[in-house]
């Protein structure tokens, strides 16, 4: 299972810490203008630079009139801020701006990173010109973090040398091997919907704490388990808040956890509240989920609620209301339970075998390949530019989760419907529930075409 370390990116409002936030991480997630406090929805990534991944996270957000509408100072917001990174990064990367120079509230941030004796990396964003770049090491060599890393998030200069400082203070890898064929099932949702009751009913005893606070989780906890013959690991993650921000800082990072979470299990467990239905926050998890290629069942807890509540509402009918709000996991089981009655509880640990299978399910090449060639011959692909895709083989390289490989004349012309044919092509024949399928499309090797 991964583990990944985590970077956190600290500083004090409009230094461009969500520009770079974009910048390290190859696609835009935050949301950037040129105004203090812009970034409502503190985010978190996966990177990856030299061989070596890592959770990198963007703690802007702190919003100066909403801070001083509750009695904080921007100073104070930003101090606190700053603390909770140290505690939870293994790495810290300051953010300072090289046209403006030196702040007071650069010292103050620096003076509790300082404290916190985190390795460390100070990047003087904004050095676009020549001359902002040379001045940065004098400017800002009291704040005691040695050579600035001059960079342009805007325009990428420098990122380079930044990702290469951050991999070399990374802590030694942390990946572990599950013990003894052991899955981990990570349950995820947003707060109070009932994860930590689900995590006691499923282990039979109340192994975590559960309140009607919501937020009362704040640690993941990882509790090994046995069902039938198999091990599992559960773990029970801090809810998600939309807005993190709001709730404070330790919420926030209590948050990163659950998402760093998602990173290291198998299969996640979205667990939304049927009373509700599914919101933003759960389609967000529910997407981070698939793009981290997991395994994924949606769960709707309090179905006891529901029942007591009437009307002519059914199982199939609340299903069909979820797979509309969730659109993007078509292959995604769901479920519907009480955790606190324990109606229907035992349907969820069938399911999560069956996906458990799903995720080392190897299609044999030859059973494959008539498979897809019988699709490609009913359904052609169409022509692009006046040439058209051909695709000679398809293979199932790797599992856990599936990984497909089909080799054809050019990679380019494979147009995005026409994946999401092949990949139902697929789902419709091999048991795949559940599971995200990586399709990838590699050109034919030229000893291959000579053959």
């Amino acid at each position: 299972m991964l583990n990944p370390a985590t970077v956190a990116i600290v500083g004090r409002p409009n230094v461009g810490k969500s520009a770079l936030f974009n910048r390290l991480i190859g696609r835009r997630l935050a949301i950037v203008e040129d105004t203090p406090g812009v970034t409502r929805d503190r985010l978190y990534a996966l990177a990856d630079w030299r061989g070596r991944t890592f959770s990198l996270v963007d703690t802007a957000g702190i919003d100066p009139g909403a801070d001083v509408a509750h009695g904080l100072e921007l100073a104070d917001a930003t101090r606190r801020q700053a603390e909770a990174a140290a505690d939870a990064a293994d790495v810290v990367v300051m953010v300072v701006d090289a046209q403006t120079g030196l702040h007071p509230l650069d010292d103050d941030v620096a003076a509790i990173l300082r404290r916190k004796r985190r390795p460390m990396v100070l990047v003087a964003n904004k050095a676009e010109s020549p001359s902002a770049a040379a001045a940065v090491h004098a400017e800002f060599a009291r704040l005691g973090f040695g050579e600035p890393v001059a960079v342009s998030a805007i325009h990428g200069e420098g990122t380079g040398d930044l990702l290469d400082r951050i991999v070399d203070l990374l802590p030694a890898r942390t990946d572990e091997a599950p013990a003894d064929g052991e899955l981990a099932l990570a349950v995820i949702g947003r707060p109070n919907v009932g994860k930590s009751s689900l995590v006691n009913a499923l282990l039979g005893e109340e192994r975590t704490l559960v309140s009607q606070t919501p937020g009362t989780t704040r640690d993941a906890i990882d509790t090994p388990f046995r069902w039938g013959d198999r091990a599992y690991r559960l773990v029970d993650t801090a809810g998600v808040h939309k807005k993190q921000h709001a709730h404070g800082a330790i919420e926030y990072y209590a948050a990163l956890r659950s998402l760093n979470a998602i990173a290291r299990c198998d299969i996640a467990i979205l667990v939304f509240d049927a009373m509700v239905g599914i919101m933003t926050q759960e389609r967000r998890l529910a997407g981070i989920a698939i793009e981290e290629r997991k395994g994924l069942i949606v769960v709707g807890n309090k179905w006891d609620l529901v029942r007591e509540q009437g009307g002519d509402y059914t199982r199939s009918d609340l299903t069909g209301a979820v797979r509309e709000q969730i659109p993007f996991a078509p292959f995604a089981p769901i479920t519907f339970l009480s955790a606190k009655t324990e109606r229907r509880l035992g349907s969820l640990m069938p399911i999560v075998v069956e996906l458990a299978e799903n995720l080392d399910r190897r299609i044999p090449t030859a059973q494959l390949n008539v498979v897809v060639r019988s699709a490609i011959l009913t359904h052609p692909p169409a022509v692009s530019s006046g040439r058209v895709l051909r695709i000679y083989y398809a293979s199932q390289p790797g599992t856990h989760p599936p990984v497909f490989v089909f080799h054809c004349n050019d990679p380019d012309l494979v147009q995005g419907h026409y994946k999401r044919f092949l990949e139902n092509v697929i789902r419709q024949h091999f048991k795949f529930e559940g599971i995200p399928l990586t399709l990838e499309f590699r050109p034919r090797r030229e000893r291959e075409e000579a053959e």
